[in-house]
């Protein structure tokens, strides 16, 4: 296993260790079954012996029989390892730099790949497209796997894209876009299929929510994803309170993944205590279970060699850091992912955009002056404390939520990088170099005109309102005819199988 910690005894992984002490195990129990000689029992039991010490020096662990070696193993606590450090798991992101997350550390810590310059070449490469601009930017910046998923779609094999949301308000904010941004960009450029995930059993387990308010922040999700624009013919997207009582195959992905992980291992990944409910523990399988092609028999027809490519969120991972763990021991290959940055919430980086907290978040149903209200009173501008001050030293758009903002939406590099000189200048906002902006945007969430909006850029804060109608023009058109959805968002899936796409 590529991603686990350690040399291993000469060239043998974790894992090899593990199989070697699982054979070897069983080779000393047949040997007393038999009532061998003593001294072939004795060598056997010597070699059990060192391989155990072996797996320890290698792991950090003791050997238990049925515990495999963990990719988790690279960092199970997700949390800080030392005071003053970053916070990031999937319910907790936080930090005490303005300028964010160190996500270079993050790298270290969680034990994944930094998409280098080499990486982003290639995909181009293959593709034939322009790198999107979260890639050009860094926006998405760690992978597991992905070169593996490239030499695959060389070969002409196809691969399937795999994201999801869990619903816990009316509408999406502008961070709960970036996967979606990026997924339909990918779908686009490799024209494969493509499943949507809402974990609304999720958000009934962890948080104070009826199973009702739960399913209809589903319904409501799903029209802000919808809008994103996916291909109607190539996007399942589904709720797990309805499709898992639904799909056979579903659950039975499901099932085995719950057995092949320990309470142990999942106390020690996401951090459960005793008073969690069991909910709680049973769900990572859940959200693993899509990973797997053969949870998906009205697409992929029960083939379940079709490898998984996730865009998400990286405080993520320690879901599918599992899920790559357990997936050989049940038959599947391993998902491959790509990791995004969090989006800073409009007081700064030192935390994401939160649904939870409306004054941090900007909803895609705000309407222009509440925005425009948001930005001017929570917004972190990155300006110097006096005039004086900021005329001599200049602004730091690093820590300039508004500029920051514009790095996810504003296409143009070379119009980024002047505002970006601009706001590090001297300049004060109201004499900043004007950029006149009207974008005319339709969103049509329930099939009426809901926003026909032009604004003129003009310092920080109109900056941020430009960059949500950039995101509403180019992503929040709705056609009439995705409204005309029924039986769990499902976009016709079985019409459409995995012999319909090209690389299949």
């Amino acid at each position: 296993m590529t991603d686990c910690l350690g040399d291993g005894a000469g060239d043998m992984t974790p894992m090899d260790l593990y199989e070697k002490l699982t054979s070897q195990g069983d080779t000393v129990r047949t040997l007393k079954t038999e009532k061998a000689a003593k001294a072939d029992i004795d060598a056997a039991v010597q070699l059990l012996l060192k391989l155990k010490v072996d797996y320890k020096q290698v792991t950090g662990q003791d050997y238990k029989t049925g515990c495999p070696p963990s990719e988790c193993v690279v960092s199970q606590d997700n949390g800080p390892a030392a005071d003053g450090e970053d916070m990031v798991d999937p319910w907790n992101v936080s930090t005490t730099n303005a300028k964010g997350v160190d996500y270079d550390k993050l790298i270290v810590r969680f034990g994944s790949s930094k998409i280098d310059q080499e990486l982003v070449d290639r995909i181009e490469r293959v593709s034939g497209q322009k790198a999107h601009r979260f890639l050009r930017r860094g926006i998405f910046f760690s992978h597991r796997d992905m070169h593996q998923v490239l030499d695959a779609y060389e070969k002409n094999k196809s691969f399937y894209l795999y994201t999801g949301r869990g619903p816990s308000s009316d509408a999406l904010h502008m961070g709960h876009l970036i996967p979606f941004i990026f997924t339909k960009w990918l779908q686009d450029t490799f024209d494969i299929p493509l499943v949507i995930q809402l974990t609304d059993d999720e958000k009934y387990l962890w948080k104070d929510l009826s199973l009702e308010d739960c399913h209809r922040y589903t319904m409501e999700n799903a029209k802000d994803i919808i809008a994103c624009g996916f291909d109607i013919n190539k996007t399942f997207i589904f709720s797990d309170l309805d499709y898992m009582g639904a799909s056979p195959d579903f659950y039975r992905n499901v099932v085995k993944v719950q057995k092949h992980v320990t309470f142990n291992q999942v106390k020690g990944i996401f951090g459960f205590g005793d008073s969690d409910c069991i909910g709680k523990i049973a769900f990572p399988a859940i959200q693993a279970a899509p990973s797997f092609s053969s949870s998906f028999p009205q697409i992929f027809k029960g083939r379940k060699d079709v490898q998984c490519l996730i865009p998400c969120a990286i405080d993520q991972d320690p879901y599918f850091r599992m899920t790559r763990d357990v997936a050989p021991r049940i038959g599947y290959p391993k998902p491959a992912l790509l990791h995004s940055t969090f989006f800073p919430a409009l007081q700064g980086a030192q935390t994401k955009m939160s649904a939870s907290d409306a004054n941090s978040s900007i909803f895609l149903t705000d309407t222009p002056k509440q925005i425009k209200n948001k930005v001017n009173k929570h917004a972190f501008s990155g300006g110097k404390d006096t005039v004086e001050e900021h005329r001599k030293y200049g602004g730091n758009p690093d820590v300039d939520v508004s500029f920051m903002y514009l790095t996810f939406f504003l296409e143009d590099d070379e119009q980024l990088e002047k505002i970006r000189q601009v706001r590090g200048g001297g300049v004060l906002p109201d004499k900043c170099q004007r950029t006149q902006c009207t974008w005319t945007g339709t969103i049509d969430r329930h099939g009426s005109t809901f926003l026909q909006y032009c604004c003129q850029v003009l310092g920080s804060g109109v900056i941020l309102t430009a960059a949500l109608s950039y995101i509403l023009k180019c992503v929040f058109i709705i056609l009439p005819s995705y409204i005309a959805l029924h039986f769990n968002w499902c976009f016709n899936p079985n019409n459409h199988t995995i012999n319909d796409y090209p690389h299949s």
